[in-house]
């Protein structure tokens, strides 16, 4: 879950784009980046970590305009670091997006293959090469964009700049949330209504499969496929306060009704439908992988130890393996017999658990293979682990986890399903 929004209209762009993604940060705090029309082009500034150090990357290079995208990253393809932060960029074209490419890694092959030049671990940087390749080819942005979409399976909400359209973004949206807000003399975009509420309270829903063309005068409205749409605004009576909450009394009832969502993102693009399996490349580990596995050993604190008991259920019944879970703190504290053929699964939420971390470690130097489930790209878990099964829940606020838990039973049973 990331969070994105854009301006165009008569005001400098930064300072509005700053203060929607401080909106939007509950959505995704791992880095952030804004890319804004200026004479020279389109200009980028990004930086790791969280908004704050955008915002000291931008006091020293000012970014001047009025037409302009920004971005804040929950990573779920790529580890944290400046290179995989959005925006990102193919020729004249930068891009910003909220969702899962399901086909990123065929779509990947492709383009590697017909020289288009791929320096990040994201999905989104195939969507911009995917646009630059169509600009190429001599159309215009709204149909270069159409025409990319339609080879892209998954969820997405983009926001597009073009050096060779310098007074307009173009959004498209598919099983993303992306809304527009419309005022005198400007034009917005953002991912949630919190990050529009300051500017405008007149809201416009994309629906999914639409596509829109924001200039500081209005947007036009159509579907993928071309044929218009008339949608009018709607008045929005929220508070600031209230917006961030989506209009829930707190953040842990906001995201206990965000766990249909988090359990959709989890299983995009990992169903092998056709065989009624789970993709291997999804869960990091091969075939062969499986085949060596004789011993599954579960570590976790916490809600997560709570999710590997019913997991050690399905491993036994479903993939038939010997299972055992432990709070990982407990299996520190004694001379545990793991060796090879033994796969750990570590499961955490922050990915940083500092027992489930020592343990899985402990584990992995003799000779157990490792596995982490863990919700943040690039922590410390998965940066110890073999693989990496992630779950995609985006940041949770409340202390009593609710869509975090979800996704990691999720994970588990389709593990299990694999194996």
């Amino acid at each position: 879950m990331c969070g994105i929004v854009g301006h165009v209209g008569d005001d400098q762009a930064t300072p509005i784009l700053l203060d929607g993604l401080r909106r939007l940060e509950y959505r995704g705090y791992d880095s952030a980046g804004l890319a804004v029309h200026s004479n020279d082009g389109i200009e980028i500034v990004r930086a790791v970590g969280k908004l704050r150090n955008l915002e000291n990357a931008l006091s020293q290079q000012g970014l001047p305009g009025t037409v302009g995208i920004g971005h804040t990253r929950w990573a779920t393809h790529g580890r944290p670091s400046e290179v995989n932060a959005h925006p990102h960029v193919a020729g004249p074209i930068a891009v910003v997006h909220n969702g899962i490419i399901e086909n990123h890694l065929e779509l990947r092959s492709e383009l590697e293959a017909s020289g288009f030049p791929i320096v990040s671990d994201t999905d989104t940087e195939i969507i911009a090469h995917l646009i630059h390749r169509e600009t190429q080819a001599g159309h215009d942005m709204v149909t270069a964009i159409r025409r990319s979409l339609a080879h892209v399976e998954g969820a997405y909400a983009i926001a597009v700049l073009s050096e060779q359209e310098p007074n307009r973004i173009v959004v498209a949206k598919s099983s993303s949330p992306l809304v527009l807000g419309v005022s005198k003399g400007a034009t917005y975009c953002a991912s949630d209504i919190p990050a529009l509420l300051p500017y405008t309270n007149e809201m416009v829903f994309l629906e999914d499969g639409e596509i829109a063309v924001l200039e500081a005068g209005g947007f036009t409205l159509t579907t993928l496929d071309g044929t218009p749409v008339s949608r009018r605004s709607r008045k929005i009576s929220w508070s600031p306060v209230m917006a961030e909450k989506d209009g829930y009394k707190h953040f842990m009832l906001k995201e206990i009704f965000e766990q249909p969502r988090a359990l959709e993102d989890t299983l995009r693009g990992r169903l092998d439908r056709e065989n009624a399996d789970i993709f291997s490349a999804e869960i990091g580990l091969s075939d062969d992988d499986a085949k060596r596995i004789e011993r599954v050993i579960l570590l976790a604190c916490g809600t997560s130890h709570h999710a590997t008991i019913a997991g050690r259920y399905w491993l036994e019944e479903l993939a038939q393996v010997p299972t055992i879970t432990e709070l990982a703190s407990e299996f520190r504290g004694r001379d545990a017999v793991v060796g090879e053929g033994d796969l750990v699964i570590a499961v955490s939420q922050s990915g940083e658990t500092i027992d489930t971390l020592m343990a899985a470690k402990e584990a992995k130097e003799r000779g157990a293979q490792v596995l982490s489930i863990a919700n943040v790209n690039g922590s410390a878990i998965p940066r110890m682990a073999d693989a990496s099964f992630y779950t995609p829940a985006g940041p949770e606020l409340g202390v009593a986890s609710t869509k975090c838990v979800m996704t990691q039973l999720a994970n588990l049973l389709m593990f299990s399903i694999w194996r």
